[in-house]
């Protein structure tokens, strides 16, 4: 195998027992890197359009983190109780992270364009059935309506409505990441060409913020219309019928752009590649090396891949070869519970800032004025900001100083990306032992720093973490692999979000309110700690790579 593919996949041991530095370049399947050949082809022409498709993708699927800027309008026009509306958001979630090991698969196994088709289908259909379910009016079993009241849908539709938005965000999301990281496997840049769909992502809330203003009624004060429910909307008012009824138009078109658009180029040789490395590298059991159909009376394993009868019979059993070995691999599994580690606190905490900017509002403080610890708006954009930097930089670093095979007598500086990774954690636990001190009781603003440390250090994960697994278990098998490790942070959410409401609750006086300490800082102190055992686990599985020669 020749140095340079040995470059381009970046996990040469893992499936190598060796490695061949003589082999001529000319003999990579992955040959086609743009800044080697000095011209720019129509396959260069295809990924860009692809990764462009993936952006916008990325940057359209977000629409459920704008739930808080109308997520109000359903207790006051459709009268449902808070839990109810908790209940609409946690479903979209979690439908979210439960489906994306499904369409992980379905990327892998078909093609990222067509789950881009699905997730049209998806998006259309739950927008408008939620745009249709709040212009009806609040459900029959509404109890707080007068007696004249037009009653409309259930409240089980619009949950249901949710559900598909939440699958459809997963199917748009891993279609757009998947072709990039596909489409580049073999580049220099692939960190930042994975990073920057992951980041668009990220920014979606902010964007979709921007958009709501468009459907807010600016009338003149005094003045009122009505909405889709027949409520009179007041100035400052969002119109959620047309709201939804413009996402749905503008998702679904991102949806079927990304069917013509997100194509990935020259995926048999990946699977090709693949299937070489795996076949050399005495990772197979005897039986699994007779997946397929092979010559009667075959006993050479060594060239029993090449056996297969079509392409599409290789590419399933190399996918179904590469699960297997991901799943029983004990350094993804250090790598995945670390990553729970970090990322579960870190959904509680953007979801549960807001009642963190009260708790450090000392009970003396004026009525009507901001809280001093900041409002939670300006929090939940600090993090997305933060966030977002974060998956840029150490996208680009970590390809500038990734290691590389050195070829002749250039010299480069490079070290491992768990180098960013791990120092980037570290920001993450020195946030939360910031706010678990007594300073920010003493000094409330500082919450914005622990909020920039938090975002920061949740970005740089988000964009490393799927970086690290293309490099050590290829690409082949990417969305299933990603969508497979995406997924197990949802219940680190749910639980890092159970802990911090049971001591918030536990600490709330006869007024209604939880202010000090004792609100927080059990579940912070926790959440330092377990972003030092991600570290502890990430360092144990770096060491386990480091002895597959793996150049992470």
């Amino acid at each position: 195998m020749s140095s340079q593919h040995l470059q381009a996949g970046d996990r040469q041991p893992l499936y190598h027992d060796h490695e061949d530095d003589s082999a001529s370049d000319d003999d990579s399947i992955l040959d086609d890197e743009p800044e080697e050949r000095g011209s720019f082809t129509k396959k260069d022409a295809t990924r860009l359009i692809a990764f462009a498709s993936g952006v916008l993708s990325t940057l359209s699927a977000g629409g459920i983190t704008a739930f808080s800027l109308y997520g109000p309008l359903l207790l006051t026009r459709l009268h449902y109780t808070q839990f109810r509306v908790n209940v609409i958001a946690v479903t979209a979630e979690m439908v979210m992270y439960l489906t994306a090991p499904m369409f992980g698969y379905l990327c892998d196994r078909m093609r990222p364009s067509i789950v881009s088709f699905i997730s049209a289908v998806l998006f259309g259909f739950g927008y408008v059935l939620a745009a249709f379910t709040y212009k009806s009016g609040p459900p029959p079993d509404s109890t707080d309506v007068g007696p004249d009241a037009h009653y409309g849908w259930p409240f089980g539709v619009m949950v249901l409505a949710y559900a598909v938005i939440g699958s459809a965000t997963g199917c748009m999301y891993f279609s757009a990441v998947t072709t990039s990281a596909k489409n580049y496997a073999a580049s220099k840049h692939k960190g930042i060409m994975l990073a920057v769909p992951i980041a668009a992502f990220g920014l979606s809330g902010i964007w979709h913020s921007l958009l709501v203003k468009f459907f807010v009624y600016q009338g003149a004060d005094g003045t009122a219309y009505k909405d889709g429910t027949g409520v009179d909307l007041i100035r400052g008012d969002v119109d959620v019928f047309k709201f939804f009824v413009f996402l749905a138009i503008m998702t679904f078109s991102v949806g079927i752009i990304g069917t013509f658009a997100l194509n990935v180029v020259d995926e048999d040789k990946l699977i090709e590649a693949g299937a070489e490395e795996l076949e050399r590298s005495g990772l197979l059991s005897e039986r699994d090396s007779h997946y397929g159909t092979f010559r009667a009376g075959q006993d050479d394993v060594s060239g029993e891949v090449d056996l297969l009868q079509d392409d599409e019979e290789k590419k399933t059993w190399l996918l179904n070869q590469e699960t297997k070995l991901f799943l029983n691999d004990k350094t993804m599994w250090l790598l995945s519970i670390g990553f729970i580690l970090i990322s579960g606190p870190g959904e509680a905490y953007m979801n549960n800032v807001g009642t963190l900017t009260n708790t450090l509002t000392p009970p003396s403080s004026l009525p009507n004025t901001p809280p001093p610890a900041g409002v939670p708006s300006t929090h939940v954009a600090l993090v997305a900001l933060t966030s977002t930097l974060a998956r840029l930089i150490t996208g680009s670093l970590s390809d500038y100083f990734a290691p590389r095979p050195t070829q002749g007598t250039t010299k480069h500086v490079s070290f491992s990306r768990l180098l960013f990774l791990i120092p980037c954690a570290l920001l993450v636990s020195l946030g939360y032992l910031l706010l678990s001190s007594p300073v920010p009781l003493s000094f409330p603003p500082l919450l914005h720093l622990t909020t920039s440390l938090v975002g920061f250090g949740y970005g740089a994960c988000f964009s490393l973490v799927p970086i690290i697994i293309s490099v050590v278990w290829g690409v082949e098998n990417f969305g299933t692999n990603w969508a497979i490790v995406s997924m197990v942070q949802a219940p680190g959410a749910g639980v890092s979000g159970a802990i911090y409401s049971a001591e918030y609750d536990a600490g709330v006086g006869p007024d209604g309110q939880c202010f000090g300490w004792k609100c927080y800082g059990y579940w912070a102190v926790g959440s330092v700690l377990g972003v030092w055992l991600a570290v502890a686990m990430w360092m144990v599985a770096w060491r386990g790579w480091k002895r597959r020669g793996i150049s992470v």
